[in-house]
């Protein structure tokens, strides 16, 4: 029961991050000041938020971050208080989508702005670590109810 209670604030501080993220480049992107990235082989922050690729659907990727993460956490802060399979399950759906997304924009990124954004890659790492923490603790869990 302790480590389920551990894996789930794990991934509420790594949604916490992943929220910090998407409210930096929101927040850069909404007074138009360039982002700080001096990161060697990842300093195409400013390239990649001024590419057309930075918006869907007209509304930038930092907003969806937002959106995201502040689903990841409040499902998680959720998890916490009343333990129900299907919130464990949303989250595992969420972070799934979340790395399909990342691994579309980090291919836009690579092949098509050709620059890499450190911003984003950190999210694509936030992303897949809630996804590890909220598929592989799952079972562990479930054992430890069966005992």
């Amino acid at each position: 029961m302790k480590l389920k209670r551990i894996g789930v604030i794990l991934i509420l501080l790594l949604a916490f991050c992943g929220l910090a993220d998407s409210a930096y480049l929101y927040q850069k992107e909404s007074v138009n000041a360039p982002l700080i990235c001096n990161v060697e082989n990842l300093s195409g922050c400013n390239v990649v938020a001024a590419s057309k690729y930075s918006r869907l659907f007209g509304v930038s990727i930092a907003e969806y971050g937002l959106v995201f993460y502040g689903a990841i956490f409040a499902i998680a802060a959720l998890e916490i208080v009343l333990f129900r399979p299907i919130l464990r399950r949303l989250l595992q759906w969420l972070a799934l989508a979340g790395i399909a997304a990342s691994l579309y924009f980090t291919f836009n990124e690579v092949f098509l702005i050709k620059a890499l954004c450190m911003y984003c890659l950190a999210s694509a790492l936030i992303t897949l670590l809630i996804l590890i923490l909220a598929t592989f603790l799952e079972p562990i869990r479930s054992k430890a109810l069966q005992a």
